[in-house]
């Protein structure tokens, strides 16, 4: 019996105790229902609904010549919302088919019977915010709108379309590196990262609604707050330089199997870089710009550092261009580590300025020994103040930092001052390199690379970004005259005599560095690894332009300077030259002023057609009386014509004449004609004056 209660009275307070967490539940459900609805609802609708970020249409990044190198332009997510207002059913079976009909048309993604299933699915599911299709232009956006269904308004019809902004490069990958990629990729490259406060503009707000799998649905089809575009960026590259630089540069890789390699172009007087291009070769033997190795790779510069060290010995007034070194054969042991020349056997005694231009080791080796042996930091800060033991501050991010060592470093040795003084235990990047050989173009003052020139906001004037001098003078006038004239007796006389032409004077210097390969010193399995480089500017006697270009690993044992990055160099220097007008306007000024009295070289053929021109042109000219067809002969004053033979029957002298003229002459005796080449008529294949009988064809040679 006891057993029995204590069972009941256990029952009872489960059952008790149930009961009353059933109406605290009950208590609850009203109040959260009834008394406290109106607060959870609004609280409910917050969290569904809210005011969502809108990216703004990053500003533009434009070439000197105001053309785009990178642009943001409007492109749209297409969706539908499959249960709007003023699609019923049947308005919805009429017009489902020719709807997808018109997108498969246009779009070509799908066939028009899977566009059809697929918004009929999307329906039947109730989707509200069904995926259309992705990055549809501005144009294809208004043909849709016409399409069956979307046609009768956002609201009836369920069209939605979410502006988006995508970046292009007009030139593809034409200065890919410098231009950068924004924020969003790899976190920002180049100009895209330096400049993005400028170029992202400002977010605005719109309503969004929360629909499941994290989608955001606009509630309004205007922004709460309309985001403000970017500015735009314009730049110093010139897009037609450019693309030289990077032909010629992919083009001379592939010849020699480089690994990789960089072209700089810089104008002298302002600092501004018109061409930078950067590739290396990948695994599938093509060549793509994958790194800047202009501004970020800092490595032993090797014989193009000579410079640095030649204005150091000469501002001390050491030496001079005309002073006599002895380099003997060509070696020169330091602490058992031998230096040697290019040269087999040396170049014996020579002259200071002979030195330099064949790019002498044991010269440059000898000269910093004799004067800096003891007092090598004086030599330490001469590069120093030639601004090369720290960065450049280039507004691109990724620029290495240089490294010269000073006498009180660790890994200073007894080999460290003639080593550096041939470009080696010193770390530069090549647009270090080429803003030294700038500043002796500009007569001393060095001008910090500059890449842009101006920001703007829908064409007005926001920033301008002037040219900065980093250093007044790095020297005297009377070392850059001596620098300039050993840099022109590299092209004229020494290892870039290849570079040398009539038209214009080159002033440079080849570099040929053998490199570290990590830890494995300066040789790989297969032998030593080579950079080969040039730098200098040009025209040599009203420098304009600076050039540095760098080839890292060339293979096939062609390894040089002059031979390997030279042609490089001479390659874009000539289409500059060629294409600017105010550094070769008085090269054509002579070539005109040669030209302006002689006779232009006439082709020979119908004497009236002949003399028309010539009267245009108001050239004296002396008529053969009575002959249609004359030589035209150019004497010093006047142009004299000669008869050729109007017999039908005889061979005339079709040399000189032009193409046109010749098979006139010929066809109107019935022979036919078959032409070789191009031009006028050189060589004829029945001789002048030979009868035509049983002649059924002439061929005619043009050149």
């Amino acid at each position: 019996m006891e057993n029995r209660k204590d069972i009941l009275w256990r029952i009872y307070l489960i059952y008790i105790i149930t009961a009353f967490f059933s109406l605290m539940i009950v208590y609850k459900i009203f109040q959260i229902q009834f008394v406290e609805g109106d607060k959870w609802r609004e609280k409910s609708e917050a969290i569904s609904t809210q005011l969502r970020k809108v990216q703004a249409n990053r500003g533009n990044i434009l070439a000197h010549d105001e053309t785009f190198l990178a642009v943001s332009i409007p492109v749209f997510e297409l969706r539908m919302d499959t249960k709007a207002e003023g699609i019923s059913e049947e308005f919805f079976n009429n017009k489902i088919d020719s709807l997808a009909y018109n997108l498969s048309s246009l779009f070509k993604d799908r066939s028009g019977s899977e566009y059809r299933e697929y918004i009929r699915k999307g329906r039947i599911q109730g989707n509200r915010y069904l995926l259309i299709k992705k990055n549809v232009t501005l144009s294809e956006l208004k043909k849709v709108q016409k399409f069956p269904l979307f046609n009768i308004g956002r609201v009836e019809g369920g069209l939605i379309s979410i502006a988006k902004s995508k970046r292009i490069k007009p030139y593809g990958n034409l200065a890919s590196r410098t231009i950068g990629k924004e924020d969003g990729e790899t976190q920002g490259l180049g100009l895209e990262k330096a400049y993005d406060k400028f170029l992202r503009g400002e977010e605005g707000l719109r309503m969004m609604e929360k629909l499941g799998g994290n989608l955001w649905r606009p509630v309004d089809q205007e922004n709460t707050i309309d985001p403000i575009d970017g500015f735009d960026v314009y730049t110093t590259i010139d897009p037609r330089l450019q693309d030289v630089a990077e032909s010629e540069l992919e083009r001379q890789l592939a010849m020699h199997q480089a690994g990789y390699g960089c072209v700089i172009l810089m104008e002298v007087k302002t600092g501004d870089i018109k061409a930078i291009a950067n590739l290396k070769r990948e695994s599938d033997g093509k060549y793509y710009e994958s790194f800047n190795y202009a501004i970020g790779e800092a490595s032993d510069p090797g014989s193009t550092f000579k410079l640095a060290t030649m204005i150091a010995l000469l501002e001390d007034k050491y030496v001079t261009t005309h002073d006599k070194i002895a380099t003997g054969n060509g070696e020169l042991i330091i602490y058992n580590h031998k230096l040697t020349d290019s040269k087999k056997g040396g170049h014996g005694t020579i002259t200071v300025q002979h030195a330099f231009e064949v790019s002498s080791n044991v010269a440059m080796a000898k000269m910093v020994l004799d004067h800096y042996r003891n007092k090598p930091q004086q030599f330490v800060d001469h590069l120093k103040r030639m601004h090369l033991d720290r960065p450049l501050g280039l507004e691109i991010p990724g620029e290495a930092t240089p490294t010269v060592k000073n006498k009180t470093d660790k890994d200073w040795s007894g080999l460290t001052l003639p080593m550096m003084s041939i470009g080696y235990e010193i770390l530069l990047t090549p647009m270090q390199i080429l803003t030294l050989y700038n500043a002796v173009a500009n007569n001393g003052r060095m001008m910090k690379p500059r890449f842009v020139k101006e920001i703007r906001n829908r064409g007005q004037l926001v920033q301008s970004i002037h040219p900065v001098a980093l250093e007044e003078k790095i020297c005297s006038d009377q070392t850059l005259q001596a620098c300039k004239s050993m840099l022109e007796g590299v092209v004229e006389n020494g290892t870039a005599k290849n570079l040398n032409n009539t038209v214009y004077k080159i002033a440079g210097k080849t570099g040929t560095a053998v490199i570290a390969n990590n830890n494995k010193g300066y040789r790989s399995p297969s032998g030593k690894i080579y950079r080969a480089s040039f730098c200098g500017y040009f025209p040599a006697d009203n420098p304009k332009y600076t050039c540095m270009v760098v080839v890292n690993a060339p293979s096939n044992n062609v390894y040089y300077g002059n031979v390997v990055a030279g042609p490089i160099f001479k390659a874009v220097s000539d289409k500059v030259y060629a294409s600017a007008f105010d550094i070769n306007q008085n090269y054509y000024d002579k070539k005109r002023d040669g030209l302006s009295n002689r006779i232009p070289i006439c082709k020979s053929g119908v004497q009236d057609d002949i003399i028309t021109v010539l009267n245009k042109l108001n050239i004296n000219s002396r008529r053969a009386d009575n002959y249609t067809l004359v030589h035209a002969v150019s004497s010093e004053k006047q142009v004299v014509m000669k008869p050729l033979t109007d017999e039908e029957n005889i061979m005339p002298d079709l040399r000189g004449m032009g193409l046109k003229d010749a098979i006139y002459i010929l066809e109107k005796r019935g022979i036919q004609v078959r032409i070789k080449g191009k031009g006028m008529v050189r060589q004829q294949s029945v001789i002048p004056g030979s009868t035509l009988s049983g002649i059924a064809e002439v061929i005619l040679e043009l050149s």
